[in-house]
């Protein structure tokens, strides 16, 4: 008893000097903001021909042109990570003629950058470059010589350095310092020259130097889109005055939500490929699924700062 009552005055001392804290939830700020964005479209483009007692001549043929295209972003406060999927495959089937290759992409990257100052970020990244089958010579016949196939060539880089990011239609990224590898894993293809390749039956070359890349997208006018892709890489160890220059445009033009048409070019000189300018042009209308999920930068209110006096 005589405890109890030693113990009694110490705890009321505590309750007397204690705060009552209050919760006041309707100030407690609830983030709202996605911080991933998913923005992609899948396309199925189709193409035919038929001719019947034409005196201007024709051979039958049907086509086919399946895409994906896809842009992964997370964005947190001071974090960047950003994840590109670029995959295309076609094919064309002529009477008397067969199937021949249209288009054939894989190119995949992720960048991830932490920002220093407004729409600076330091990066590092990542990215793959190949084809899905086998291409030859005189417009991909089969039974021409092999020029490549999956893998042959095959890129991967990964370096370090600056990306510029003021919106999501504008994306520069400047690294003084990335590795990249060549590797060509069909052995037919596997002889001394081709790709850069040093000696007959080496797999890979490994080239060290400057990448620069540039994404720029303009909304020309309503349903009318044109995306602008360049690349620029110069080997600091063997002839850095050989430039691989890239460069590619789609203009997208939108009927509907499931219908659309879109041109590409592309423009590639790689002294290591072909001393020569390479071209493609692409042409097609068909179906087309795109998928906008999650909040974009250029929506978010936090984001537009050239919004802002």
């Amino acid at each position: 008893m005589k405890k109890f009552l030693l113990i009694l005055p110490l705890f009321l001392g505590i309750f007397t000097n204690a705060q009552v804290v209050i919760i006041d939830t309707g100030a407690v700020k609830i983030d709202t903001i996605k911080h991933w964005s998913v923005v992609g479209k899948q396309s199925l483009m189709f193409n035919q021909a038929a001719f019947s007692n034409w005196v201007g001549g024709g051979a039958n043929n049907v086509g086919w042109l399946a895409g994906v295209d896809y842009n992964i972003t997370y964005e947190n406060d001071k974090d960047l990570w950003e994840n590109i999927i670029l995959l295309n495959y076609g094919q064309n089937d002529t009477k008397g003629v067969g199937v021949r290759k249209t288009q054939d992409v894989i190119n995949v990257s992720t960048n991830y950058g932490r920002r220093v100052s407004k729409s600076w970020y330091l990066s590092v990244g990542a990215g793959f470059q190949s084809q899905f089958s086998a291409g030859y010579e005189d417009g991909n016949n089969p039974e021409a010589k092999k020029i490549s196939n999956f893998m042959a060539p095959g890129y991967l880089n990964f370096g370090m350095g600056i990306t510029y990011r003021p919106n999501d239609n504008i994306n520069v990224t400047l690294r003084p310092t990335n590795a990249r590898w060549t590797f060509v894993l069909d052995k037919e293809l596997q002889t001394a020259g081709i790709y850069g390749l040093k000696d007959d039956g080496d797999t890979s070359l490994l080239q060290f130097g400057f990448l620069g890349t540039a994404y720029y997208k303009i909304k020309l006018m309503e349903n009318v889109s044109m995306t602008n892709t360049a690349s620029v890489f110069s080997n600091y160890l063997d002839h850095p005055d050989r430039f691989v220059l890239a460069y590619g445009m789609v203009l997208n033009l939108k009927v509907n939500k499931f219908i659309s048409s879109n041109i590409t070019v592309d423009v590639l000189y790689d002294h290591n490929q072909i001393q020569k300018t390479q071209l493609k042009q692409t042409l097609g209308i068909g179906l087309a699924y795109t998928l906008n999920n999650g909040v974009k930068r250029s929506d978010r209110k936090d984001s537009q700062w050239w919004l802002k006096k």
